[in-house]
């Protein structure tokens, strides 16, 4: 998983990949049941696409939710009907605003734009 996270943070503006973080964060949810899952696709016995679905509460919603984020299919395995499935209802999915392929597969998910604006404040590391 770590390898794909490198790989989804090697396509997107505001992320880079570093493993050691992104260890951590999968550690943190493996180990944390209550924070989310994370589902995986495997190939060969290889993880070749992986979602990760955070468990929050929305009080527009009136109840729990998922944030889905992380979502990624191997290059080598894309347009293979690997990421379409899973029988779950997300109700916020973060993505890169300049990957086209992707959104465009959201929307054919059921996913629509949303008013709404992600901001970010960056920590000091």
């Amino acid at each position: 998983m770590a390898d794909l996270l490198a790989e989804l943070f090697a396509l997107e503006a505001d992320f880079r990949p570093d493993r050691a973080k992104q260890l951590a964060g999968l550690e943190l949810i493996l180990d944390t049941p209550a924070l989310g899952r994370l589902f995986v696709t495997r190939a060969d016995g290889r993880v070749v696409a992986m979602a990760n679905a955070l468990v929050t509460v929305s009080t527009a919603e009136g109840g729990r939710v998922l944030l889905l984020e992380d979502v990624i299919v191997g290059a080598t395995h894309r347009r293979a009907g690997l990421g379409g499935g899973g029988g779950h209802d997300p109700r916020t999915l973060l993505a890169d605003r300049d990957n086209a392929p992707a959104l465009g597969f959201y929307r054919r998910l059921g996913f629509t734009g949303s008013n709404m604006t992600v901001l970010r404040k960056r920590t000091v590391a």
